[in-house]
């Protein structure tokens, strides 16, 4: 139970927020370093100790992992591990691939979908592209992925957008890729990262599915998008009871579709909405704030709130001009150099960073740091995910999942090298079109001569390929499924994978780091993720599975839950670990967007 002592550290805005009626829907307007978490988790601690929710039925939505596990290290020590892993907890795109497997059929997409990374959605609209490349059409793939993506944030089929676009030709031939696009995914049984959204909004759109949910509550609200506003008001649709967490002031993502407007809309679709400001600033000095304060009261149409601190004066900030970005990049590096001469080695390279707006601005400021001898990195250039080796592992365990997902089976069929060349993986792909059938059906026909080899031959090369695919897919599906990580080393074994990064890659021992480093964020999904319940019978219902309803009225078959593997559940963490990133070394000063 959460103690008065416990209470007696949040100031008066904080235990007025904590304190809140469940049944009020409330906006706590926190500014920067004004104690956010710690009042989203003691209400949500509060909502389970005092007005006796279950846990189960609290619904809790954070924008990034980091903020997620954050949540949850801080929910453990308020309320236990038990109760805090039965909260739905996670990211709005983890929150809507976990209910889109348990519930595939409702919406009729297969439980077993891949989810399409965004460098695997910007090839198949690479792909896409040639065909209008003749046209006057003079835009990116890029552009056409971006616009795409913005029109699912808001939900827009390639119809409407087509309504939206009548007034230029360009936006007409991004509408008909845009469906095509939409075509090939459903093709290959898998879904993009916004997909995930437009998808959950039709799950969640169903009653029955979130009957569960007696309160939702959601971080960094004014980042939300349409897809991610309507699915919260779904979920809350039975409770009414919402709680969410937001600053207007920090509002950056309207490039990616983030609507600071969703804040008015709420009070419009949920007329008794209270709004509780924290403008108790924990964080910084008096000199940072005022600075900060000074700007952001530029923006007339703001709401009204400020922010206070008990904090020091500090330094003050300085705000130098000038005429060339080498000029700015020389004068950077001297200052830091001359920092850390000035406090006699109290400072060192890595107690600063320089923060660009984008990457490629990096040149002159990366040139300057090396004349002054300053060690620097460049951060998030590579993320973990994104490295060559880690997709060519996961592609294979994509395939013994989803046979029919073309970008995997693209990927790997020649690693290592069977050499089967680019025409020939394009005729395998168009006969398993034409069949109706997976590519690696297809290909496992032509090695057991079931299907009549395509020219070139390639019944000869396919035999490794064959072998894998078959053995993993039966050490996956046999009883309870195989743990991702023993796949892996499996898959190893059986392609001979660290002798092909030998004999293909200079820098193979960094490699083979991440690949064991695969293995073990495989392993730490396997030691984090509840015990896969078994499958509900008519006698018994356990936790897990208690938003299934029983209602005659509605169809049991459709609403059965599909099973979750530990494959799935393992391929599902890595789509949606977009935090992830390899470790760098320190002592050097940073670098980043």
């Amino acid at each position: 139970i959460m103690s008065a002592s416990h209470l007696a550290r949040l100031n008066e805005a904080q235990l007025k927020a904590v304190l809140h009626p469940p049944n009020l829907p409330l906006q706590i307007l926190a500014g920067p370093g004004s104690g956010k978490t710690r009042v989203l988790t003691s209400r949500i601690a509060h909502l389970i100790e005092q007005h006796k929710l279950q846990a189960s039925s609290i619904c809790a939505v954070t924008f990034t992992n980091k903020a997620a596990n954050e949540m949850r290290e801080r929910l453990t020590k308020l309320i236990g591990q038990d109760q805090t892993g039965q909260i739905k907890l996670g990211t709005f795109h983890a929150l809507c691939a976990t209910f889109l497997r348990r519930h595939a059929k409702l919406i009729e997409i297969d439980a077993n979908f891949t989810i399409c990374d965004a460098d695997e959605s910007k090839k198949l609209i690479a792909k896409l592209l040639k065909t209008y490349k003749s046209q006057s059409f003079a835009l990116s793939d890029s552009q056409v992925a971006a616009i795409i993506s913005k029109a699912k944030a808001k939900g827009y089929s390639p119809q409407q957008l087509t309504l939206l676009g009548s007034q230029t030709s360009d936006y007409a031939t991004v509408a008909e890729i845009y469906e095509e696009y939409e075509s090939a995914l459903r093709q290959s049984n898998s879904l993009d990262f916004d997909d995930l959204l437009v998808f959950g909004a039709r799950l969640f759109a169903h009653r029955r599915v979130v009957e569960w949910c007696k309160h939702v509550l959601v971080d960094e609200f004014q980042d939300t998008n349409t897809m991610q506003y309507e699915l919260m008001r779904y979920i809350a649709t039975s409770s009414r009871c919402v709680t969410v967490v937001g600053d207007p002031d920090q509002s950056i993502y309207g490039w990616r579709s983030a609507e600071v407007e969703n804040l008015e809309k709420m009070q419009r679709d949920f007329p008794s909405t209270v709004q509780i400001m924290l403008e108790q600033n924990y964080r910084s000095t008096q000199n940072i704030l005022s600075t900060s304060m000074a700007i952001i009261a530029q923006d007339k149409g703001r709401i009204e709130k400020t922010l206070q601190t008990s904090n020091p004066s500090g330094l003050m900030p300085v705000l130098r001009n000038f005429g060339t970005e080498h000029e700015e990049a020389s004068f950077i590096a001297r200052e830091i150099k001359r920092l850390v001469a000035y406090t006699g080695g109290m400072l060192d390279w890595d107690d600063f960073v320089i923060l660009l707006r984008m990457n490629s601005l990096s040149r002159a400021l990366e040139s300057a740091l090396q004349r002054e001898g300053i060690p620097s990195k460049m951060l998030a250039g590579h993320k973990f995910f994104d490295r060559i080796e880690v997709k060519d592992l996961l592609a294979y365990l994509q395939l013994v999942d989803n046979p029919f997902f073309a970008p995997a089976f693209s990927r790997i069929i020649n690693v290592p090298s069977r050499t089967i060349g680019e025409k020939t993986i394009s005729e395998i792909l168009k006969q398993a079109e034409r069949r109706r059938i997976s590519p690696v059906a297809l290909v496992e026909g032509i090695y057991d001569g079931r299907i009549p080899d395509i020219k070139p031959a390639v019944k000869g090369k396919l035999g490794s390929f064959v072998l894998a695919i078959r053995t993993l897919r039966s050490q996956a599906q046999e009883a309870g499924g195989e743990f991702a990580s023993e796949l892996i080393r499996h898959l190893l074994e059986l392609i001979e994978y660290e002798a092909w990064l030998q004999k293909t890659q200079p820098d193979w021992e960094s490699r083979w780091e991440n690949v064991q480093e695969l293995i073990n964020f495989a392993s730490e999904v396997e030691r984090t993720t509840p015990a896969i319940p078994s499958r509900p019978d008519d006698h018994s219902r356990t936790d897990a599975y208690e938003w299934v309803d029983s209602s005659e009225d509605f169809d049991q078959d459709v609403l059965a839950l599909d099973e979750e593997t530990p494959l799935r559940l393992f391929l599902q963490a890595s789509m949606l670990s977009t935090d992830v990133e390899t470790q760098e070394e320190n002592e050097k000063t940073p670098v980043s967007t």
